[in-house]
């Protein structure tokens, strides 16, 4: 028989037959497997304590020990090693039980060469899918895990623990703010955070697909249901069932669609498109817009009642304007990410380069901020990156606010100072990225007095100084 690829894994044989053992180890070295033999539990467990095992074969009667026994160890300490169990006296009733026990499989003695190869061969590849499985869905909960999620500002750190609070929930959660604020990270964060982790997490764009096409997406149509469907379709919310489905830009449903919406969100219960048979799932659902749900509500463009039943729990994200002291960690986080991508040696952001991405506005949000750094860093030089290095109109925000009344316009001394002392207390604000406590030590004044300073001077809410940057 061909050797496999697999051959160079590490074998642990356990038979009290030592005869058998030998002859058994000596053979499968022949075939490229490493081999380790053990007469008895006590040097098998010395063995899997010592060395690094992929697969074990045992024998089910080890003279007083117990093959089982050593299975149920060898899965408790060491859940990587694949096992599998072998016995001269095969039945059904022992095979179901050793299955359920966990092994992987129960080969029958005498055993043949071709089966034990291919035994071997099947078990390590599953092994080595279900390696990768675990590979993957640790990198997913890195990518979109509440760790990817970058914020110290106190909205976000609420965010977080929202999130926390309601993973494992099945209520429905509407999360509203801007484009680009990151509304799909949350969503996928809730999804990564459940119960739910190890099934789908489907993702739909409402806004992209015409209403014909977006009620199939959801939910499946059958053969000859319209012109094209050629063959039955499972619809998003069936490949969902045990996980989550989150629908993007709900805002653009249309209002045929919305009572269908309302009828899952409701039971749980719906047909494909043409079909009579209903569908029953358990999927965690979970939306988010970008609109002003309750203005389309008034507006007439969005049911009253399906408003209702989406907006159980709301997750709003705030606008990146309205946490400027968490863009030089955004910054920092993308140019790391981008770096490690690109295999570019730069250090970071210069405080200028800071203070200009701070003094912009972010219309685009989160995602813009990416783009920008993105941009700085396959464009600039390095080490550091500068002003130099930002596209002009983040640049032409990082100028001084600092305003002079019209000629003949007379003001007060008090009003005539307060400005400049708006503008030195705003300035180091950025500096300090907006903490409050390192910028009252920086200015030499208790906190309290530089709060009662900001909100006189209109500095309290970044949202309400936005127009200035």
């Amino acid at each position: 028989m061909k050797k496999s690829a697999s051959r160079n894994s590490q074998i642990l044989l356990v038979d009290d037959d030592q005869h058998l053992l030998e002859s058994m180890g000596s053979w499968l070295v022949d075939q490229g497997y490493q081999v380790c033999l053990a007469a008895n539990c006590e040097s098998a467990r010395k063995i899997l304590n010592e060395k690094t095992i992929d697969l074990a074969l045992f024998d089910l009667r080890l003279g007083a020990d117990d093959g089982l026994m050593l299975l149920a160890e060898c899965k408790k300490h060491h859940p990587n090693v694949v096992v599998l169990l072998m016995t001269g006296y095969a039945t059904v009733e022992t095979g179901i039980e050793a299955i359920r026990a966990g092994a992987f499989d129960l080969l029958a003695k005498p055993l043949i060469d071709d089966e034990i190869l291919m035994a071997f061969d099947r078990a390590l590849s599953q092994q080595k899918v279900l390696e990768e499985n675990e590979q993957l869905k640790t990198q997913l909960d890195q990518r979109f895990g509440r760790g990817s999620i970058v914020g110290n500002d106190f909205r976000m750190q609420k965010t977080f623990d929202m999130v926390d609070n309601i993973a494992d929930t099945k209520a429905t959660v509407l999360i509203t703010g801007e484009s680009g604020t990151g509304k799909s990270l949350i969503a996928r964060a809730i999804h990564q955070r459940s119960n739910r982790r190890k099934a789908p997490f489907v993702e739909v764009a409402c806004g992209a697909l015409p209403e014909n096409l977006l009620e199939s997406e959801l939910f499946g149509h059958v053969t000859g249901s319209f012109t094209g469907a050629t063959g039955n379709k499972v619809g998003k919310f069936k490949q969902a069932d045990g996980g989550t489905i989150f629908l993007d830009e709900i805002g653009t449903a249309s209002p045929g669609l919305q009572v269908k919406l309302l009828r899952v969100l409701q039971e749980l219960e719906f047909e494909q498109v043409g079909g009579t048979e209903t569908f029953k799932v358990n999927t965690r659902i979970v939306l988010a817009t970008n609109e002003d749900l309750s203005k389309a509500v008034a507006e007439g463009r969005f049911r009253q009642d399906l408003y209702y039943r989406v907006n159980v729990i709301n997750i709003e994200l705030p606008a990146l304007r309205e946490r400027p002291s968490d863009i030089p960690t955004l910054a920092k986080h993308f140019l790391e990410k981008v770096c490690k991508e690109e295999g570019k040696q730069i250090t970071g952001f210069n405080q200028a380069a800071i203070q200009s991405l701070q003094q912009y506005n972010w219309p685009g949000n989160v995602r813009e901020l990416q783009n920008i750094v993105e941009r700085a860093v396959l464009l600039g030089n390095g080490p550091e990156l500068g002003i130099q290095d930002l596209p002009a109109h983040i640049n032409s925000c990082h100028a001084s606010t600092l305003t002079i009344a019209p000629a003949g316009q007379r003001q007060t001394l008090k009003e005539a100072l307060e400005g400049p002392e708006r503008q030195i207390i705003l300035q180091s604000l950025r500096e300090n990225n907006w903490n409050r406590n390192e910028t009252a030590d920086q200015l030499g004044v208790n906190r309290t007095t530089l709060y009662k300073k900001m909100k006189k001077l209109g500095l309290e809410n970044p949202r309400a100084i936005a127009n200035e940057w």
